[in-house]
């Protein structure tokens, strides 16, 4: 589904990612580790379409495709989901219309007619369900005066209702507490198909504790430093990353 071959990227002159190299496969699910400053936000954003970055090496397919020709808009058509550490506010526009707006537009990009405004709402009231949202908050504005918890709930109903191929969550753990954490946790779970795959970025083993990772890989100054299964993150959770990152050798 998803190849990143040497990928390299920066910001100005800095140099961030150098050198990625990942695959994940249909029905898989892939956790990103690593210290603060590793460049696993920046991978998160380069995937997504971040013109605020600048791809100077290496290649991105997704399905076949070379994502990296697709602008943000066509990436999301092609089923690509990107959930923010940090959701923003949008004043004056309902959860309900932008949603509406958001589903019918991925439709009409695979052939479908748009939802009926009764289809629209049993559709929201279905996926609302998954995460615990209060139907109170699709009549408000996007994210506007929501609690940190809410934000990160409305993230994953935003998932459910566009059903991506591929949704890459950015420390969707962060700030959490314990109850929000396995609401939304479960939720991303219940998600999960055969057909679809979810990277998961995070900093914390507890999240995987509900999402079960197949491969974790911990990504240190810009690349992807090793490789294991899930028992890899409470490997880290114990002993941090020292011992892997003085093993580590820059090229």
């Amino acid at each position: 589904m998803l190849k990143v071959n040497n990928l390299h990227a920066s910001v100005g002159d800095k140099e961030i990612l150098k050198g990625i190299n990942l695959e994940v496969k249909a029905g898989e699910v892939h956790a990103i580790m690593g210290p603060n400053g590793s460049g696993k936000s920046t991978l998160a954003s380069v995937l997504a379409g971040n013109e605020k970055f600048t791809v100077t090496a290496g290649s991105v397919e997704f399905e076949g495709d070379n994502l990296l020709e697709l602008n943000i808009e066509e990436r999301s058509r092609r089923g690509l989901f990107l959930g923010f550490q940090y959701p923003v506010e949008i004043p004056g526009v309902t959860m309900a219309n932008f949603m509406k707006l958001a589903v019918n537009e991925q439709r009409k990009a695979r052939g479908l007619e748009p939802l009926s405004a009764a289809e629209y709402l049993k559709m929201m009231r279905e996926k609302s369900a998954i995460v615990e949202l209060d139907s109170k908050l699709t009549a408000r504005a996007v994210n506007e005066g929501f609690s940190g918890g809410e934000k990160k709930k409305n993230e994953i109903f935003q998932m459910a209702m566009l059903e991506p191929k591929l949704a890459i969550l950015d420390e969707t753990d962060s700030g959490l507490d314990i109850d929000a954490l396995r609401i939304v946790a479960t939720g991303v779970t219940r998600l999960k198909t055969k057909e679809n795959a979810t990277v998961v970025i995070t900093h914390y083993q507890r999240l995987l504790d509900y999402i079960v990772p197949d491969y974790v890989h911990v990504l240190y100054k810009g690349r992807i430093i090793y490789t294991g299964d899930k028992s890899l993150a409470l490997k880290l959770e114990k002993e941090g990353y020292d011992w892997l990152i003085n093993d580590y050798k820059e090229e």
